[in-house]
């Protein structure tokens, strides 16, 4: 655990949960699993506020907690959990783009919430889809279910874990804490529940539509509380669904990058891949190498619908992509027309090689993102190989060669003729080690992401008097425009902010809608190069 992602787990759990949980969570990354007393006495907080902040990260999958033989509970911290924060918009985007809006609030709600039962869902999104909906429009449970139940089918949300109920009527004493199990067929299985109704506005009133008094209506409520349907069965996000999705995505826009742009029919080879992938996201694990094999017959039948391409012209586009040198597609068998794979590691590969290519093209310069694609594509070479190979003179090819070996880009690999190691009998080979490069620059994305959040607090800070001044005359031109008042009031109200603060205002908003992109784009490299380094040490 560097620094670098302790400080980044510091900065989300901060942001999220406030000071109390991000002490918590950051004294559970830097000492490991401890027992609740143990946390308490060495950060200085109350058991009941640990106990409360140990509850929220539970809550969150942020933490979890292991029973000793001694009857001891420690808790633990999930940092690679935390880090997942970064990617909430992304996993939110994701749902609205396959499931539209209803799908973009469950994943929203589930990710907002930690844990959710279907029921809570359902009505709360039915509830937020009605608020957006025009006067007399609502949204139907059965309508929300179904998008749930899609999400259910496709893994993008799974069971929590559940406690087993015990078959004997005295079953003894209590465990320190509960041992929770699922098993592999109930993960997506969806309860079978009647939820009938619709979404309901909420008033501004002290009464609702029945005219009934607030308290009035809570006590009968709470004395006419009907049981929950599913009590107790738990859905969350499945994000290494998503991070199976996102990876599909960035192979796809590859094999289009590489292959569709010298082809007169746009988008074919990468149409095909994306049906393979498509075919195989559920049959195919998320850390797994290859894709399940496909046979040619099963990808033709597969394709869209309204794809015109002949079998005989998708046998050729199969050839070419399993000919092709970065060996994204493979071929397995020749049964069923030819069984085809998708090499996932060797795709992985490739999509962190091209982004360490970028990153050395952008902070050194083309020539040296040839020298270090000479390096990558020969294994090992001496400097006067180097210069000779890449046409550039000695002193600069050494000068590049020694900038990206002081940024860790490349390495240098000695090899002695004697065992003395005398300089001038000993070879000194350039190389590139990928994973260790990616693992550097995976650090350096962390370091990045931090900076960027610290910036757009302090940005938010500096001019909090005026974005709270702002909030305070949005919400009375609101109200106002909510009882009918007239044009030249609600002109008046707008004016309480003047020029150089509404200028001001427009700045700040440019500068975090910079900030915000920045770190969606800096979390989409940390993914390539988390995947490909989780991948290969998988392998090894």
């Amino acid at each position: 655990m560097t620094q670098a992602e302790i400080k980044l787990c510091s900065l989300l759990l901060q942001e999220h949960f406030g000071e109390i949980v991000e002490k918590i969570g950051v004294h559970l990354i830097r000492t490991g699993s401890q027992p609740l007393r143990v946390i308490a006495h060495d950060t200085g907080t109350s058991l009941d506020q640990v106990k409360k902040a140990l509850c929220v990260l539970i809550q969150h999958n942020l933490v979890i907690y292991q029973v000793h033989k001694r009857g001891v509970v420690e808790y633990e911290a999930q940092c690679s959990r935390v880090l997942r924060m970064l990617r909430y918009p992304r996993y939110i985007y994701t749902a609205k783009t396959l499931y539209s809006d209803t799908g973009e609030l469950i994943v929203e709600e589930l990710l907002l919430n930690g844990k959710m039962t279907m029921s809570a869902v359902v009505k709360k999104v039915a509830d937020r889809l009605t608020e957006t909906m025009e006067d007399g429009k609502t949204m139907d449970y059965a309508e929300v279910s179904n998008t749930f139940m899609r999400l259910a089918d496709t893994h993008f949300v799974q069971r929590c874990p559940w406690v087993p109920a015990t078959e004997n009527s005295d079953p003894g004493p209590l465990p320190p804490a509960p041992i929770l199990v699922i098993s592999e067929k109930d993960m997506y299985l969806v309860p079978k529940l009647s939820l009938i109704g619709k979404g309901k506005r909420r008033r501004s009133s002290d009464e609702d539509a029945t005219g009934e008094p607030k308290a009035k209506r809570s006590k009968h409520s709470t004395d006419n509380k009907e049981p929950i349907p599913d009590d107790g069965i738990y859905w969350q996000a499945n994000l290494d669904r998503f991070h199976q999705h996102f990876r599909d995505q960035a192979i796809v826009s590859a094999v289009a990058n590489r292959m569709d742009q010298f082809t007169f029919q746009t988008q074919t080879s990468s149409e095909i891949v994306r049906t393979m992938l498509r075919m195989s996201e559920i049959t195919t694990p998320s850390a797994a190498p290859f894709t399940q094999p496909l046979s040619s017959n099963e990808i033709f039948r597969s394709l869209p619908v309204g794809y015109n391409i002949s079998k005989q012209v998708l046998d050729q586009y199969l050839t070419l992509l399993a000919d092709d040198p970065l060996e994204f597609v493979g071929k397995s068998g020749d049964s069923g027309g030819g069984m085809y794979v998708i090499n996932l590691h060797k795709a992985l590969g490739s999509l962190a090689t091209a982004t360490l290519e970028s990153v050395v093209q952008e902070r050194f310069g083309s020539r040296c993102a040839r020298i270090f694609r000479l390096v990558l594509q020969k294994k090992h070479l001496e400097q006067k190989q180097v210069e000779d190979f890449a046409m550039i003179p000695a002193k600069e090819a050494k000068d590049m060669l020694y900038k990206m070996l002081s940024g860790n880009f490349i390495s240098l690999q000695e090899i002695p003729k004697t065992p003395d190691h005398a300089p001038s009998r000993t070879f000194y080979l350039y190389t590139v080690n990928i994973l260790s490069a990616a693992r550097m620059l995976l650090h350096r994305c962390y370091k990045s992401i931090a900076n960027l959040i610290e910036r757009r607090q302090f940005e938010t800070k500096e001019n909090k008097r005026l974005l709270e001044k702002s909030q305070r005359v949005e919400a009375i031109i609101a109200s106002m425009q909510a009882t009918g008042a007239e044009e030249a009031q609600l002109q008046e109200i707008e004016e309480m902010i003047t020029a150089p603060e509404r200028q001001q205002l427009e700045t700040l908003k440019r500068n975090v809608n910079k900030l915000d992109a920045s770190e969606i784009q800096v979390d989409e490299t940390i993914f390539l190069l988390e995947s490909y380094i989780e991948s290969t040490m998988k392998r090894q």
